[in-house]
């Protein structure tokens, strides 16, 4: 299968790591922003042909799908562009950074027959999967979700360290992860929720730090934390308090209360989540299904995030 990726920062090669370890599968193009950058990724990864005009890279021939990990405000358009271009289309987590754009590309979905897939790397991170196949089996149920999402910012930069050309938002960005994945552990969309948050950065012009709370009809609960003004550990730990056990997972990894580490090298194919939701959309695609982490699937996430903005301005 040929694919196009879609942004030559660390997310995307994030992806093209992960896509490596994939048979049937070859990134043809890459498109990104700055030539030169883009240029030095599709090198280092041997991709044979590299642009910053995504129509080009669409039409390379062969060409079946798209991954996009281009900046946040830029997804919603080109989502459209790929699926109205006839490709499938996955879309790095967050899908649009508002809900009026998270409409428009579940309706450019509908309109096309494309997929359409969110990158909500958490439903398929080993650790939360093995919590997840637990509470489906009716072994544990869900009583309180804990999560800290801490890091230390005062640039505008990315995981390498590189100058943005967006800036970051803990809501839109950072929140949306735990907000699907509570809403996906439960199988329950969140009948209240509240946010604070701190004073916003005088030249990111972002609240650096915020706190989000969340419940299900059935009654479990999430607090969430999140900052971009915490020294030390940095990423996010989610804490599981559940009816029989407590779990903390870090990405791929889990231990449970007491610290000891859970094998979860078994839960799938790899320990590696960003290949495992990649696994996931070409095999929708060959499959002609619904992927797990469909726009359809986390559109109510983007709901809650708008109803937890609102409450916010107001």
């Amino acid at each position: 299968m040929k694919i196009v990726m879609v942004g030559q920062g660390a997310f995307g090669q994030k992806h093209l790591d992960g896509l490596k370890n994939i048979d049937g599968v070859e990134v043809v193009s890459l498109a990104g922003g700055r030539i030169e950058s883009v240029e030095t990724v599709a090198k280092k990864y041997g991709i044979p042909h590299w642009t910053s005009n995504l129509d080009e890279a669409l039409a390379r021939p062969g060409v079946e799908a798209a991954i996009l990990t281009s900046p946040t405000q830029m997804h919603a358009d080109k989502a459209v562009q790929v699926m109205k271009a006839g490709k499938h289309v996955q879309i790095e987590i967050p899908i649009a950074d508002s809900l009026a754009d998270a409409k428009r590309i579940l309706e450019a979905h509908k309109q096309t027959g494309k997929i359409a897939m969110a990158g909500h790397t958490r439903r398929f991170n080993p650790s939360h999967q093995w919590v997840h196949n637990r509470i489906v089996a009716g072994e544990l149920k869900l009583q309180h979700l804990v999560v800290q999402t801490f890091f230390f910012r005062r640039k505008n930069i990315n995981l390498e360290g590189k100058p943005r050309s967006w800036t970051d938002h803990l809501l839109w960005h950072h929140a949306c992860h735990t907000i699907d994945l509570f809403q996906y552990q439960t199988g329950e969309i969140a009948s209240h929720v509240q946010a604070l948050e701190g004073p916003k950065h005088p030249e990111l012009k972002i609240a650096m730090d915020m706190s989000i709370g969340m419940k299900v009809p059935s009654g479990a609960c999430c607090t969430l934390a999140l900052s971009f003004n915490n020294e030390g550990p940095l990423g996010t730990f989610f804490r599981y308090i559940c009816n029989k056990g407590t779990y903390i997972s870090r990405y791929d990894e889990l231990i449970d209360g007491n610290n000891n580490p859970i094998d979860v090298s078994k839960v799938d194919v790899s320990m590696d989540g960003i290949e495992l939701q990649d696994r996931e959309f070409l095999a929708a695609i060959k499959e002609k299904r619904e992927p797990n982490a469909s726009v359809a699937q986390v559109l109510p996430a983007m709901k809650t995030l708008d109803r937890l903005e609102k409450s916010l301005k107001s």
